[in-house]
C-alpha cells in the first residue's frame, strides 16, 4: 500500500525555486520508491531583497506560516531560507524548529519542523565533512554570516564565492548551467565537500551530480539537505537518483 505524505513548505514570497526542486527530487524518488507518494503545501512570508534587515522582518512571519499549514494536517514542515535564519545568530536553527513545532502543536496539528540551515549543518556533518567550500548568490556580508553560522556549528569553510546578487527573483533566474565552471573556481584544496548552493533560491539541481563527478567530492546544496532531512523525518530511504552524495542512500 502506498503511503501518502504531506509536505509543508515555509516559503519566503519571492523564492521560486523551493517549490520546483524540492518536489522534483521527491517526485524522482517515488519512481525508484513506489510505496510513498508526496504532496506540497505552501505558505508564505514577505521578502523580496536579500538583506539582513528584510530577512529578519520575513522571519517573524514563519509562525503564522506554520499554523497555517498544520491546518492542513502536514506530514513535515520545511523552513527553507537558508540565509534568514543564519543571520539570526549561531544555533538559532535549533530554537526556530522548536518554537514552529510549538505553533503546531498549539493549533492541533503537530509537525515536526526542519530548516534548511540545520539540514545543512546536518548534511555537511552527515557526510564526515569538517572542512567545506561554499558558494552563494548572497552579497558578501551576508555569505559571512554563512560562514560564521557553518563555523560556529563546527565546519571550516576554505573558500566561498558570493555572486553577489541581492534581489531574490534574480537569485531564481540564476542558471544552475554555470555553476559548474564557477565551482571550478573555488579553491578546494583541503576540502571534504562543496556546497554547490547555499541558498534553496538559487537553482542548482540539474548541476549536483555533474560537479560531483568533475571534482571527485562530495557535493550538496541546501535543498539536498533540506530533501535528505525529510526523508530521515519520515522515515524513508534518503535515494534520490542524481542528487549527489548525501542522497546516494548510503546514509
Amino acid at each position: 500500500m502506498t503511503r501518502h505524505y504531506r509536505v509543508g513548505l515555509i516559503v519566503p514570497s519571492s523564492n521560486t525555486t523551493m517549490e520546483t526542486e524540492i518536489p522534483a527530487m521527491l517526485h524522482a524518488k517515488m519512481k525508484e520508491y513506489s510505496e510513498a507518494s508526496f504532496t506540497f503545501h505552501s505558505s508564505r512570508m514577505r521578502m523580496k531583497h536579500v538583506s539582513k534587515e528584510e530577512l529578519s522582518k520575513m522571519d517573524v512571519e514563519s509562525d503564522r506560516c506554520a499554523v497555517e499549514l498544520s491546518d492542513a494536517r502536514c506530514d513535515v514542515l520545511a523552513y527553507a531560507c537558508l540565509v534568514a535564519i543564519m543571520c539570526q545568530g549561531a544555533g538559532y536553527h535549533l530554537s526556530s524548529e522548536k518554537r514552529l513545532y510549538g505553533a503546531t502543536v498549539d493549533n492541533g496539528g503537530a509537525a515536526p519542523v526542519i530548516s534548511s540551515a540545520g539540514a545543512l549543518v546536518e548534511g555537511i556533518k552527515t557526510i564526515n565533512a569538517r572542512k567545506v567550500s561554499i558558494i552563494t548568490p548572497y552579497m558578501k556580508p551576508l555569505t559571512q554570516m554563512v560562514i560564521d553560522y557553518l563555523e560556529q556549528s563546527g565546519i571550516e569553510v576554505i573558500d566561498s564565492i558570493s555572486l553577489e546578487v541581492p534581489d531574490n527573483l534574480e537569485v531564481g533566474r540564476l542558471d544552475p548551467k554555470n555553476l559548474s565552471e564557477i565551482a571550478k573556481k573555488l579553491n578546494i584544496q583541503g576540502a571534504d565537500a562543496v556546497v554547490l548552493s547555499a541558498c534553496v533560491q538559487m537553482p542548482s539541481l540539474p548541476a549536483v551530480q555533474t560537479v560531483e563527478d568533475e571534482l571527485g567530492l562530495p557535493v550538496l546544496t541546501a535543498a539536498t539537505s533540506t530533501v535528505y532531512k525529510i526523508l530521515k523525518q519520515l522515515e524513508l530511504e534518503t535515494f534520490v537518483p542524481n542528487a549527489g552524495s548525501l542522497l546516494s542512500g548510503k546514509y
